[in-house]
């Protein structure tokens, strides 16, 4: 299977008269349909390393090649056209705006790509929309307001809301990191069910070893380096071998 993504010896520098390297030659490949976190702590450069992956930065060297594209090579326009078509983002917070209901706070991203506010939404994609809040269970409060509605409920509308343009690829911050645990394994086993279903591959970006234990493969990343990639049940001891 083709590779979904390509990192190919990224660094990443900043400042101008103090210069601070937060990667330092990080390569790895990630196929089509993986379902895989990146680990490390604060100050690793895990998070510089998603900015880049969801082309919110540009690398100082290096590359990064999503779906066969040099994403690097493309231009401001370009790039902002690639994510909202490809990538999906749920963060640690839901970002979700509180004045509309669930179901709008699905649709907003269209209104922006063009339609002419609510009335102008394709009906396809109104249903889209239904379907996704069904899939997430959380169809029964559709048209609450998003303040209406508990902190699962809105990280589940927000896991929608990325959905909402059928991405490839679905990058994660810390999603459950403003949870707690029974919300935070019911987002983990929706995320799976996505993945088995639809088919998106996920990068699931953590400090949390226990969540990045759940998913098929781990990449460390310590000092600016990719320190171990290997499968999930190597990191606590029960064996395994690395990438």
């Amino acid at each position: 299977m083709a590779d979904t993504i390509t990192v190919s010896n990224v660094t990443k520098e900043y400042g101008t008269a103090v210069k601070t390297k937060a990667l330092r030659g990080v390569s790895f490949r990630v196929a089509g349909k993986e379902f895989l976190s990146i680990i490390g702590q604060s100050g690793s450069g895990k998070s510089t390393l998603l900015n880049l992956l969801g082309l919110l930065d540009r690398p100082t060297e290096g590359s990064v090649s999503l779906l066969g594209t040099d994403v690097g090579a493309l231009s401001k326009k370009e790039r902002a056209a690639f994510r909202n078509r490809h990538l999906g983002f749920v963060f640690q917070f839901h970002h979700l705006l509180p004045e509309f209901s669930v179901r709008e706070n699905l649709l907003i991203p269209t209104w922006i790509g063009g339609s002419k506010g609510a009335a102008g939404v394709p009906a396809e994609t109104r249903k889209r929309a239904e379907e996704i809040l069904d899939f997430l269970g959380v169809g029964q409060v559709a048209d609450k307001s998003a303040e209406q509605i508990s902190g699962g409920q809105k990280q589940r509308v927000a896991i929608g809301r990325a959905l909402m343009n059928s991405p490839d690829i679905l990058l994660a911050d810390e999603p459950t990191g403003n949870l707690d645990t029974e919300n935070s394994a019911l987002v983990y086993d929706l995320f799976r069910r996505i993945h088995r279903e639809m088919g998106t591959t996920f990068v699931i970006v953590t400090h949390d070893r226990a969540i990045a234990q759940q998913t098929d493969r781990i990449i460390e990343v310590r000092d600016g380096l990719v320190s171990q990639d290997v499968q999930n049940e190597y990191l606590d001891g029960r064996g395994g071998s690395s990438k």
